[in-house]
């Protein structure tokens, strides 16, 4: 799917896929972002987006994407950070606030202040950018019996 083409999925399709449980390996790429290992967590996101085929791969790419945003702030990229926050928002619209257990109200508030924090500065202070406002994803997995 190419990054230029609407994602609109059926809210049925959203529906039922908020309510499977978390895949372990996005287990293991939302661990690596709340660690702040951006660019790992990225990696680990990227496959589990490729081996998914049904909807809820976009939100898996939306998530890696907040990361490499969160990534090349660290990395002093400007332009490349804005990109990234550009197209997350694109990925992350159709999903609700909560989804497979992770707090997307919470992540889109975040990127959000992140973002307007990042432009408050511009591409010349970016290196100024205070990393605490990086904030974890918050999310929910299911009991073992």
């Amino acid at each position: 799917m190419s990054d230029d083409l609407p994602f609109s999925p059926a809210a049925e399709e959203i529906n039922c896929a908020c309510q499977a449980c978390l895949d372990p390996h996005v287990i293991e790429g939302l661990e690596l972002y709340n660690a702040r290992e951006y660019f790992e967590c990225h990696e680990v996101l990227e496959n589990a987006w490729r081996a998914e085929k049904g909807p809820i791969r976009e939100l898996y790419r939306a998530i890696l994407q907040v990361a490499v945003g969160y990534y090349h702030i660290q990395r002093g990229n400007y332009i490349g950070a804005r990109k990234m926050f550009k197209r997350s928002r694109r990925w992350l619209a159709p999903f609700p606030d909560t989804c497979q257990g992770i707090n997307l109200a919470g992540l889109r508030q975040d990127m959000q202040a992140v973002e307007e924090a990042m432009i408050r500065l511009g591409p010349d202070r970016i290196v100024y950018f205070d990393i605490t406002l990086f904030r974890p994803v918050e999310f929910t997995t299911p009991e073992k019996p």
